[in-house]
């Protein structure tokens, strides 16, 4: 046990003597992104308290190992944070934190995959960090103003236009999804 924990301890020492400055930044990046997304998420009462704390680390632990589950577990953790705050504590849906959730969540999320496939040793150009940010924005602006038009059309099609609108998206993302799927396990 001692010579795993002193190979470990080695390897950070490695880590950080030979690692360079922008795949320590998009890290960074992640960590800033998923923390904010935590604390926008998770209702006031607990973000003011000592467990605040917890939820830094959480956010952090996707920027330390961006290959594993801990992405997934964050994401969730944020999830679950707007649901407790919007069903238990009762906050009012304001389109800000919800914009802001999503924009976070997405940049997190991107910035992990590609930390994901970014040694932390490589020598990169920023254009290529760049690139994938000003790509992710555009994401994120996109999706933004639909949110926006889409949320301003529910109050014009309340009632049964807006059910079927609905089932008609959800058997959109299913066959996208489906289709994906197949395209994928093609030769």
């Amino acid at each position: 046990m001692l010579d795993g924990i002193t190979r470990r301890i080695e390897r950070t020492r490695t880590v950080v003597a030979r690692a360079t400055a922008l795949p320590l930044l998009v890290r960074g990046g992640i960590a800033v992104a998923f923390v904010l997304a935590l604390l926008v998420a998770w209702p006031a009462a607990l973000t003011t308290s000592r467990y605040v704390v917890l939820l830094g680390l959480a956010g952090c632990y996707p920027a330390i190992a961006p290959r594993g589950r801990g992405v997934t577990v964050t994401v969730l953790l944020v999830v679950a944070g707007w649901v407790l705050d919007t069903t238990y504590y009762d906050a009012r849906v304001a389109l800000w934190r919800v914009l802001s959730i999503a924009t976070l969540l997405y940049l997190g999320h991107t910035l992990a995959a590609l930390a994901a496939v970014l040694p932390y040793d490589a020598i990169v150009n920023v254009d290529v960090v760049g690139g994938w940010l000003g790509r992710a924005l555009v994401v994120v602006l996109i999706s933004a103003v639909l949110t926006v038009i889409t949320l301003g059309l529910t109050a014009e099609l309340a009632g049964g236009a807006f059910l079927i609108a609905t089932l008609v998206g959800l058997a959109a993302a299913v066959a996208v999804t489906l289709l994906l799927s197949r395209l994928l396990r093609r030769p």
